[in-house]
Order: structure tokens, then C-alpha cells, then sequence
């Protein structure tokens, strides 16, 4: 009798696939770090809010996308970005 796990153990896993597909806007910016000071790149990953959009949205690996976050917290912090976007 096949288990449950046995199933779908054939089937390619759905990430990895999408993340061939997809192409990065990161990698299209081509630089190493995210600068707190590069605000048009920045605003390129905010939400209209203010938010900082997830991974899934921006296509960027795992420690680009913290980079970017601290990035934001900076020039947050600074006060050359905003904390809450336009009403």
C-alpha cells in the first residue's frame, strides 16, 4: 500500500519553478548592495501605503530582500523616506 508522502514525491517543487520563470528586478538593477541612499531604488520596492512589498512581488532572493528592508528602516529612520506614503 503507497503512502501519502510516496505520492508526490515525483512532482517537481512549485517554487523553484517559478523562480526560473520570473526574472529578478534585482538582478536587472545590477549593483552588489541596496545603499539606504538610493531612494529611486527604494521607492521601487514600496507600496504606494509605505509598505515594503514581500518577496513573492519582487522576485528578489532572500538576502537581497533583508537588505532591502534595512535599507528602508534606515532612510526611514533618517527621514529620507517616509514611514506612511501618500493620503
Amino acid at each position: 500500500m503507497a503512502r501519502a508522502n510516496d505520492a508526490g514525491a515525483s512532482t517537481p517543487r512549485r517554487g523553484r519553478r517559478d523562480d526560473r520563470a520570473r526574472p529578478r528586478k534585482y538582478t536587472r538593477i545590477n549593483s552588489e548592495a541596496v545603499d539606504y541612499k538610493d531612494l529611486n531604488l527604494l521607492r521601487r520596492f514600496l507600496s504606494d501605503k509605505g509598505k515594503t512589498r514581500g518577496r513573492r512581488v519582487t522576485g528578489l532572493s532572500r538576502k537581497h530582500q533583508r537588505q532591502l528592508s534595512v535599507a528602508v528602516k534606515r532612510a526611514r529612520e533618517i527621514a529620507l523616506l517616509p514611514y506612511v506614503g501618500e493620503r
